[in-house]
């Protein structure tokens, strides 16, 4: 009996560490299972990844859209693109969107010979760029950059002395949308930006422009400080706006102006401020001490369309 119960014991004893091995095993086995899982996963989200890059190829292919085209968002900026004679070469409408502001872009492209394609929401969400397509997205061929001829063309046309916005690098594609819709409506010529270190016409400076874009010239130069000396030579003055500058009431801005505007975060560069004439500066009465770089750039303008208009009551 005695060797019986030895060997009992034994037993249970081996029973447990079996048991233990086991359920070691086991576990071992079921964390291998969920790696194996995990890893499975994380192929599956790769593959996502690369299915989702795949689709938006062939959704550019399926669409035609050429791959330098520009995308023109919201029904304004599409609106005034038609109205402005652009090329307009296809147009994507939400299904089922018949509000007066489509319906007026539907006649525009219907006289335009506009191919349309009605879509869903997935579908514009899926080619929009802005993320704000209002449910109308079209595709033209990318704008192109003007010369600085075309910018005096346009004033010698209107017969009024030349009045352009320099920006020096302006990084927010918002704001360069911005300040071209309030160079646009104050009756500037155009507006000169840099090649490098600043943003160019995008699709979200389209829309932002509100369509402004199509009637104002843009010029892309490499160096600011030498394109102010050389229209320095064709007669005209140079502003920049810099809150330690001199208030713009007491300054005379008629005649052939560049209104200069700088960077949002450090302003005016150090050698674009040497090549200007004045500095303009804001009168502000609230705690905080400087404008948004769009709202300067509408603010200084309207002062220079103040000062333009009080020079013809007085002839």
């Amino acid at each position: 009996m005695s060797g019986n119960k030895s060997d009992r014991k034994k037993f249970d004893k081996d029973s447990k560490s079996f048991g233990r091995v086991s359920g070691k095993r086991a576990l071992e086995e079921d964390v291998v299972k969920k790696q194996g899982k995990y890893s499975s996963k994380k192929r599956d989200n790769e593959g996502k990844i690369k299915n989702y890059d795949e689709e938006m190829n062939s959704i550019k292919e399926e669409n035609d859209i050429p791959a330098d085209s520009l995308a023109i968002e919201g029904r304004n900026a599409v609106l005034e693109a038609f109205r402005s004679g652009k090329t307009i070469d296809k147009l994507y409408i939400l299904d089922g969107c018949t509000d007066g502001a489509v319906s007026s872009i539907r006649r525009e492209a219907k006289k335009a010979g506009t191919i349309v394609k009605f879509v869903d929401t997935k579908r514009l969400d899926q080619i929009s760029v802005t993320g704000k397509h209002q449910g109308v997205i079209a595709f033209a061929a990318a704008y192109d950059y003007s010369e600085i001829e075309d910018i005096f063309e346009k004033a010698s046309a209107s017969g009024q002395d030349p009045f352009i916005l320099v920006l020096d690098n302006i990084e927010d594609p918002h704001n360069l949308g911005a300040i071209i819709r309030s160079a646009n409506v104050a009756g500037a010529h155009g507006v000169i930006i840099p090649k490098n270190r600043a943003v160019g016409l995008t699709a979200t400076v389209a829309k932002t422009s509100a369509g402004a874009l199509n009637y104002t010239p843009v010029v892309k130069v490499t160096n600011i400080s030498k394109t102010i000396e050389e229209l320095k030579k064709r007669g005209m003055w140079f502003v920049c706006a810099d809150m330690d500058g001199e208030p713009m009431y007491n300054l005379d801005l008629t005649g052939p102006i560049g209104l200069v505007i700088g960077n949002e975060g450090s302003g005016v560069s150090r050698l674009v401020r040497e090549k200007c004439d004045m500095v303009a500066s804001i009168p502000v009465n609230g705690e905080i001490e400087s404008l948004n770089a769009s709202v300067a750039a509408g603010v200084l303008s309207y002062e220079i369309v103040r000062q333009r208009l009080g020079r013809l009551k007085s002839k």
